[in-house]
């Protein structure tokens, strides 16, 4: 039987996840999941493939917003923006209106990463259009790259750590959800997953990048290119390497840990 065994956001796009033992599952992703961003000066967006210290940046949600901490830096916490500067921030080719976080947050994340950064916040009365050919009419999505979630089996990592000289953890791919039970990468072939009383579509692989190199612990990346280029030799596609699977909820509710995850195979 395969079954939900973890649970994961990440409050702040490119910062340190946070482990969950349910989340509640709404339109753009789970809730509290990258609905805070860094951009540059210019409206940009900025992760951990520029920054990889970001990797070592914990933000928890909280009932006003968010608690932040990072080596080196004094714990903050930073009030949720209901009014006040609206920016108009790109994530890929995405045009978002976001609001501002107060300056002691900007200052926070300047000083943590060494350049001139702002935060910003996705409210609930903002709507990214989810523009994939594979979403449908009203879709919408976080400020995730662009699906709401990001599933990936334990078996999938078993596989893929059974070819590697020093094996990687589940963290490297930035999952929020993970299920046991299932061989590697049945995901695959899964057109629709429901897990507890929630129905996903499954939209598409996730292709990766450089950033499965980087270790989040220390924020260094492999000198090897693993474990991206063991991945290359045996999950290269037409679109990129894939690992794992994105999803768009088509129902509400909530996942729990040791939720029964139930697949339909065909379209």
């Amino acid at each position: 039987m395969a079954t939900l065994s973890a649970i994961h956001v990440y409050p702040v796009k490119s910062c340190a996840g946070q482990s969950l033992e349910s989340a509640t599952v709404q339109p753009r992703g789970l809730e509290h999941d990258r609905r805070w961003m860094l951009v540059d000066p210019d409206g940009k967006f900025i992760t951990a493939r520029q920054e990889p210290r970001l990797l070592q940046a914990y933000a928890v949600p909280t009932d006003e917003g968010l608690t932040l901490d990072a080596p080196g830096m004094p714990t903050l916490a930073v009030a949720a923006p209901q009014t006040g500067a609206t920016l108009t921030v790109k994530v890929w080719k995405d045009h978002v209106d976001a609001l501002a976080a107060d300056a002691a947050a900007d200052d926070w994340f300047s000083r943590y990463l060494g350049r001139p950064v702002r935060l910003v916040h996705m409210g609930e009365d903002v709507t990214r259009r989810n523009g994939s050919s594979r979403a449908q009419p009203g879709d919408e999505v976080s400020f995730a790259d662009s699906m709401p979630l990001l599933l990936v089996s334990l078996g999938s990592l078993d596989a893929l750590n059974r070819r590697l000289d020093h094996p990687v953890p589940m963290g490297r791919f930035r999952p929020n959800l993970v299920v046991d039970g299932v061989d590697a990468h049945a995901e695959d072939t899964w057109k629709q997953v429901t897990i507890g009383d929630v129905v996903f579509d499954v939209a598409k692989p996730c292709t990766r990048c450089v950033l499965v190199t980087i270790d989040a612990d220390t924020g260094q990346r492999d000198e090897g290119g693993e474990p991206l280029r063991t991945l290359t030799r045996y999950r290269r596609t037409d679109d990129g390497v894939a690992f794992g699977q994105l999803l768009i909820p088509r129902s509400g509710g909530s996942v729990r840990l040791g939720d029964d995850v139930m697949v339909r195979t065909q379209g």
